[in-house]
């Protein structure tokens, strides 16, 4: 309907339409990528950690002098932080999933594998796993023979027996077959014994985004039966409380662990939750100023629509007038407006798709981002069709309210 006509009228003023598709094109480049961007953090920030994290507090400490027996000290802080009301189970570990900190080995079939794969290690008392509360899928926990102190193994006095891995890491050394039984090159020269999987526990640097080098070791760790002793170093506290009460026993934590020995320093005491939005903080950050640049380009682009579709009313009005008389209806004149407009903005669509596919190249060149699946470009490109007609439809109305003779007046 009036397509050639409106082809026409564009070529006559084609500065003006070529700055709007041009506007359009940017717009929609910049839009497609961000919202694809803004995927990315979204997805990374709902990482699954495989732990219960609307039960668990987490206590970060170091210590202010050497103690002449860490590891006794560190038994009598679990019991007593076992002992607070509504807490269930606890535990000390080197590192927690999205923590601060991040303890990385390499594990292999073979010894000194130059093919071996970088995978998170745990190490922790002997309720670790229950107060994780990890899912065991293959096997069995640490039984308490098998744990060795932390100073044993460093000083090369004992040997890491067994060890219980992640369902990824099983899937990448062991296809098709059960691992349990199997030996694994984690820690000396020694193979340890594979003697349970679970199936999923996070580390800080667990959420690789698909094209970062990083990425092979998503979903890869590995829990080793060590027990940490907390004095001079410091180190991590993981405690499983009853929900409804994690409040009390984060107010509860200070005291308790004082009267123990008052010669430590608490970093934080914090719940799961807290842990999770601090690790998270610049993905949020990014997901806010990704929407707030998209809905500024929006609105912006939005406007630049509606002023020129109000100027092009204001200089056609006799136009307007002319076929109103010759009979066009008030949807006759909707429907040209909404037709330009629809022209104008396929013209910044079309060039917008090739930008946005470029953009998306060159972040992947200078920042690693993942490439942009096709499928974004379609769901732009509908977000513009129906910002364009929406744009459009106020001038468009005013139009189609122009009485004919007013508009043959001007004449």
């Amino acid at each position: 309907m009036h397509f050639f006509p409106i082809l026409s009228t564009l070529r006559r003023h084609r500065a003006a339409s070529a700055l709007i598709a041009l506007e359009i094109a940017l717009t929609c480049a910049i839009v497609c990528n961000a919202i694809f961007l803004l995927h990315d953090r979204l997805s990374r920030m709902e990482h699954p950690s495989g732990v219960v994290e609307d039960e668990l507090v987490v206590v970060r400490l170091t210590g202010t002098d050497a103690q002449s027996d860490a590891g006794s000290l560190t038994a009598q802080d679990l019991i007593a932080l076992r002992a607070i009301p509504g807490v269930r189970s606890t535990a000390a570990t080197n590192m927690v999933p999205f923590g601060s900190s991040s303890s990385n080995t390499d594990v292999s079939t073979v010894l000194d594998d130059v093919n071996s794969t970088s995978a998170g290690f745990f190490l922790g008392s002997a309720d670790l796993l229950k107060t994780f509360g990890v899912k065991l899928i293959a096997g069995r926990d640490f039984v308490p023979d098998e744990y060795l102190d932390l100073e044993t193994v460093l000083a090369n006095r004992g040997h890491i027996a067994s060890v219980i891995i992640t369902r990824d890491l099983a899937e990448r050394w062991f296809p098709g077959k059960s691992p349990l039984g199997q030996a694994l090159y984690v820690y000396g020269k020694e193979p340890q014994i594979i003697v349970g999987v679970i199936d999923r526990l996070a580390r800080a640097n667990d959420v690789a985004r698909p094209n970062d080098v990083s990425a092979e070791v998503s979903g890869y760790a590995v829990v080793m039966p060590v027990r940490m002793s907390y004095a001079e170093g410091g180190g991590n506290y993981v405690l499983r409380v009853d929900p409804t009460r994690k409040g009390e026993v984060l107010a509860a934590v200070g005291p308790t662990l004082n009267r123990v020995s008052p010669s430590r320093i608490i970093l934080d005491r914090q719940t799961f939750a807290e842990v999770r939005q601090g690790f998270f903080k610049a993905d949020r950050a990014m997901a806010y100023l990704l929407v707030g640049v998209s809905l500024a380009l929006l609105i912006v682009t939005a406007l630049g629509v509606v002023g020129l579709a109000s100027f092009w009313v204001q200089r056609r009005t006799r136009q307007i007038g002319v076929r109103r008389a010759l009979g066009a209806t008030r949807g006759d004149i909707l429907r040209y407006f909404h037709l330009e407009n629809f022209i104008l903005t396929s013209a910044g669509i079309v060039l917008g798709m090739a930008l946005a596919y470029a953009m998306n190249l060159w972040l992947i060149h200078e920042y690693q981002v993942a490439r942009m699946p096709a499928g974004y470009l379609p769901v732009g490109a509908g977000l513009f069709w129906i910002l364009g007609q929406i744009a459009v439809l106020g001038p468009a109305m005013r139009a189609a309210t122009i009485p004919p003779a007013i508009a043959t007046r001007t004449v």
